[in-house]
């Protein structure tokens, strides 16, 4: 028999392998935390099956070399890229890919500095905090600024993508921000998209999802529409995504922070009345109809 050829004696059960990793509770979990995304969704899960046989056949002995695990998520604010990000990194973690859950979240900001010697020491003290686990750089494209030729942001992205391929059996770095503008960031630098394997593009959410989002948020905060409350708040949502700075459920979890505020309000102004617990907890019409989204000429700022 050739001995380059290794033989395969062992056998896998993959419900019980997927069960021993705890991965089908993580989609679960994604699952109830986003609504709609299905797209981003089966592609997660589709990376989380690629990473369990990969997983599987290096116990085989059929692989040597791990995959490359650094991603693209492009799309719009408020479309989940963050939470997705946290799910990622306990697959990752639960696979044994990385050897912590934790995600570190940053922007340029954090990786640049304003003088010369400031911009290698900040980037590689993140690089350290993430070290074991993601790093998420949100907006990256911001990193690269070619029109200003006293900007730091080039050496940053040096040592990044030094670190993404040296160390990218202990590192996972995920790229995040608007399409078109990730599309130039990657043709300026192409040593990133070389070095990315998984690009994620995450659609805005349509009006029905994002009424539901907003009935799931108002459940886990123990709050709940009345009919008509609902009904405003679909208008609402029609009106408010025509406006500038909309950022999907991003945006609806600052609208129901205002219909809060609007209730208290409501509430408190009658002493007099004794409160039951559908009045605690029930948004009603008025509260939605005060937004000055409903008048002309409205604002369009998130505190309308």
């Amino acid at each position: 028999m050739d001995m380059d050829v290794p033989t395969i004696t062992d056998r896998v059960n993959l419900r019980e392998e997927l069960a021993a990793v705890g991965i089908e509770e993580i989609l679960t979990q994604l699952d109830r935390e986003l609504i709609g995304l299905k797209p981003v969704k089966t592609r997660i899960r589709e990376i989380a099956s690629l990473l369990l046989i990969e997983r599987i056949r290096k116990r085989m002995g059929l692989t040597s070399e791990a995959p490359t695990l650094h991603m693209s998520f492009t799309g719009n604010p408020g479309t989940g890229k963050t939470t997705v990000a946290l799910r990622i990194a306990d697959i990752l973690h639960r696979l044994g890919y990385v050897r912590r859950g934790q995600v570190v979240s940053v922007t340029r900001d954090e990786l640049v500095g304003q003088y010369i010697g400031h911009t290698a020491p900040k980037t590689k003290e993140i690089l350290k905090k993430a070290m074991g686990g993601v790093l998420f750089i949100d907006e990256a494209y911001y990193l690269y600024r070619p029109d200003n030729e006293r900007d730091y942001g080039q050496e940053a992205i040096e040592i990044l993508l030094q670190v993404m391929e040296s160390q990218r059996d202990d590192l996972v770095v995920i790229l995040a921000g608007y399409g078109d503008r990730m599309d130039k960031f990657f043709a300026s630098n192409p040593g990133f998209r070389s070095r990315i394997a998984h690009h994620i593009d995450f659609p805005d959410y349509s009006d029905d999802e994002l009424i539901d989002i907003a009935e799931l948020m108002l459940r886990e905060m123990n709050y709940t529409f009345t009919p008509e409350a609902r009904t405003e708040f679909v208008r609402y949502i029609a009106l408010r995504k025509n406006q500038p700075l909309f950022s999907n459920a991003r945006s609806i979890r600052n609208a129901l922070d205002r219909l809060r505020l609007r209730q208290a309000n409501r509430l408190i102004a009658d002493l007099d009345h004794v409160l039951t617990v559908d009045d605690i907890r029930s948004i009603e019409a008025a509260d939605v109809l005060a937004s000055r989204v409903f008048g002309k000429g409205g604002k369009s700022a998130e505190a309308n």
